[in-house]
């Protein structure tokens, strides 16, 4: 299961059931998960759990310090006042002019989006670890929180009131449920047909070419991979309008370790973040320099904590994403991935999962060089553009190419943003430019 792992927003999938007059219930399990994740600092060897309650969350705070016990209440109320206009307004809001832009920028200065998430996390929490915990989540989707508009905070208000889901059965089930659901409504479905063109005429896309020679033709048609292969290899033009032509920044590139092992760890976590010593110096390297650093950051996922079907009894599962430079920067994969791979496994062993030497099996690995090669990410950049404000709303990838009005984007290049609800939300998106029907954000179709 090559993730994602962490599902939020569950109304969202709720609402495309609904769509079809089905009930999610009758066909996937979403499982609440507590702690959301468990943080693992390697330089002070300390724990903290980002928890399901509020007052659970403070206590694990108050181990580190007591005062963050209530500021971290402050954290949590701005954090619901940029939801509250970021996701309930914007986020399922096309973004198509630049008069759409300008008309949310008295609500985006209201809210200091012009700040990072890491000045609006430390404008409230003092703990240099506990700042460190509730600054990852741009990380999620692909932006450095040094860098990252605030916005993006949203996405801890978006945890506390909704949760942290795991998908039984795992992003495998989802996807396989999902093309069921299809299949049930005859959706047709065509795979392993390598796209290489889409054709234009009259200012129109009207059909697509395909490796083995096939044409498809179309009345409108949707991608759903990275826009920016999309405008250089298929439409064979520039992606950005004569308006605004900034550089283009690109996220991270992942590095995902994946192995078994031949012993339960029923100590970790089903998410552990493992902090490495170093964090803003290392993200520096990672997204400025695209430079290997000797030290690194973990996301390791065990589902086995949560769903034993991912293991043989007595065993477990994991991967570890490890936030690498993406193919902007000079590292030869071939040699690295073993050498990163051993390192990791050596960081674990001597940490959270002591004997893994023992017990460990299957290990195999995916560097940026095959999310370029399969995934056709430019860079190999695991999540497309940075989310940040000059790359963020109209300044991302529209949603809807401006000359060829049949021609649409969803996924994590196009506004939202990536991750999961964020590519959910794009086709949200692409649905009220589709049919010219406002869709809201969902929230009525669950409870809090």
């Amino acid at each position: 299961d090559a993730g994602p792992t962490v599902i939020t927003a569950p109304f969202l999938f709720r609402e495309l059931y609904e769509l079809f007059d089905e009930q999610l219930d009758d066909h996937l399990e979403f499982v609440h998960l507590d702690p959301y994740y468990r943080f693992y600092f390697s330089e002070s060897d300390e724990y903290f759990n980002y928890r399901a309650s509020i007052e659970d969350t403070k206590s694990e705070i108050e181990r580190f310090d007591s005062e963050d016990t209530q500021r971290y209440e402050s954290l949590l109320a701005e954090s619901k006042s940029i939801y509250d206009i970021g996701f309930k307004k914007l986020v399922h809001r096309p973004f198509v002019s630049l008069y759409s832009m300008v008309t949310q920028i008295p609500a985006l200065l209201r809210l200091k989006c012009y700040r990072t998430v890491w000045q609006m996390v430390s404008k409230h929490l003092k703990h240099p670890l506990i700042r460190k915990a509730f600054s990852i989540h741009p990380l999620l989707i692909g932006g450095n929180p040094f860098t990252t508009t605030s916005i993006y905070a949203l996405i801890h208000y978006l945890e506390r009131k909704w949760g942290v889901f795991f998908c039984m059965g795992g992003t495998g089930k989802l996807v396989s449920e999902l093309e069921k659901l299809m299949l049930r409504h005859e959706i047709k479905i065509i795979k392993n047909c390598d796209v290489k063109r889409i054709n234009q005429k009259d200012n129109k896309v009207i059909s697509i070419d395909t490796e083995d020679n096939g044409n498809f033709s179309a009345d409108n048609i949707v991608f759903a991979g990275d826009p920016e292969f999309c405008y250089r290899e298929l439409l064979s033009e520039k992606s950005v309008t004569k308006l605004f032509k900034p550089k283009k920044t690109y996220s991270m590139g992942l590095y995902v370790l994946y192995f078994g092992t031949k012993v339960k760890f029923d100590n970790v976590a089903h998410h552990t973040i493992w902090m490495g010593k170093k964090y803003q110096s290392l993200l520096h390297d990672i997204f400025e320099n695209k430079k290997l650093d000797d030290d690194f950051s973990l996301y390791l996922h065990r589902p086995t904590a949560t769903d034993s079907s991912f293991a043989p009894e007595g065993h477990d599962s994991f991967y570890v994403l490890c936030p690498v430079p993406n193919l902007q920067g000079d590292v030869n994969w071939k040699i690295e991935g073993q050498v990163l791979a051993d390192k990791i496994i050596e960081a674990l062993n001597q940490t959270i999962m002591p004997n893994l030497h023992e017990c460990i099996e299957e290990v195999f690995w995916m560097t940026p060089q095959e999310f370029k090669d399969d995934y056709r990410s430019i860079y190999g950049a695991g999540f497309s553009v940075e989310p940040k404000l000059t790359q963020s709303a109209w300044f991302r990838f529209h949603n809807q190419h401006k000359k060829y009005k049949n021609l649409y984007f969803v996924g994590a290049g196009t506004h939202p943003g990536a991750g999961l609800p964020g590519v959910i939300s794009s086709a949200k998106v692409m649905q009220e430019l589709l049919t010219g029907v406002e869709v809201g954000s969902g929230e009525s179709n669950d409870s809090e």
